[in-house]
């Protein structure tokens, strides 16, 4: 059976066993402060820019070790071409042609519908917001936008410049159907 004092001594040394572990890990993790750093910064420049490595999982980080911090790369700039894009797949949310800083969209104010209100689309120019918007969860048609749409950017976002993190050969149903046809089809060939 154990004693008072067995169990002192087992608590003694389990103490002294996590003090140990735990100035090991100290030491070790201080090890790197105490040696001279190698300067990084110019290698770093060099990889911002650079593509993402093959096989890394996050390009967002674009090639910068996780230990290490990156140089962001500048803001990119709102494309504001007021010109309507196309659409990549049917019910695609249009995405914005125009810059909304400042806008306010919140429960008290919704500044897109300044000029996107059906009563307000034709003086300002700007096409309606669909009719759906102004319909339930039941269908049923409302006198105002919904609450549901009520928040654009919940499903419309602007357009930017900045550079793909990912790379893309998405083709929408209209350029792969033309592609068929045009396979299936050669010019020049009797029909």
């Amino acid at each position: 059976m154990l004693t008072g004092r067995t169990w002192w001594m087992a608590g003694l040394i389990a103490v002294a066993a996590m003090a140990l572990v735990f100035f090991i890990g100290w030491w070790v993790g201080h090890r790197g402060e105490r040696e001279a750093p190698a300067p990084r910064a110019t290698a770093r420049a060099a990889v911002v820019d650079a593509a993402p490595a093959a096989g890394q999982i996050d390009p967002i980080r674009r090639g910068i070790p996780v230990d290490q911090e990156a140089t962001p790369p500048p803001m990119a700039r709102v494309e504001n071409v007021d010109l309507k894009r196309q659409r990549a797949y049917p019910m695609q949310p249009p995405t914005i042609p125009h810059s909304i800083e400042n806008y306010q969209v919140d429960k008290n104010s919704n500044r897109c519908m300044l000029c996107h209100a059906r009563a307000n689309a034709e003086q300002f120019q700007a096409p309606p917001v669909s009719v759906t918007h102004y319909m339930d969860r039941d269908d049923q048609f409302l006198a105002a936008i919904s609450p549901r749409r009520y928040f654009c950017n919940q499903c419309h976002v602007v357009q930017t410049d900045a550079r793909l993190l990912v790379g893309n050969d998405f083709k929408d149903i209209d350029a792969l159907l033309a592609a068929a046809a045009a396979e299936a089809n050669p010019p020049g060939e009797a029909h």
